[in-house]
């Protein structure tokens, strides 16, 4: 059996940069959120975020937790769906305003 089989623990998980699918920086691994009786992992709480994706409320904050059906690939990095960097789209005017996912 060679390495890249055997399981590792979530742990694992912690400390890894996040990336959207188009290489843009979202954040890096803090935390996870899991659920335990199903026994699975639903969240990742990232810190460290890139502050062009979200606004100063967030960034003064500790962070934020993105749900893990967004991760679509997990290596040395962590990959995730480019639906973080859409979280803010231009209005109309030159305001930007944060579009609940």
């Amino acid at each position: 059996m060679g390495m890249e089989n055997l399981p590792q623990e979530i742990t694992a998980l912690v400390g890894r940069e996040v990336y959207s699918k188009n290489g843009v920086f979202v954040g890096e691994v803090e935390d996870l959120r899991l659920e335990l009786d199903r026994k699975e992992v639903t969240g990742l709480a990232l810190h460290q975020l890139n502050t062009e994706l979200f606004d100063e409320e967030v960034n003064a904050s500790r962070g934020v937790i993105i749900p893990y059906r967004w991760v679509q690939a997990v290596g040395d990095v962590v990959i995730v769906s480019d639906i973080v960097e859409r979280l803010r789209q231009p209005e109309a005017g030159d305001e930007e305003e944060e579009v609940p996912a």
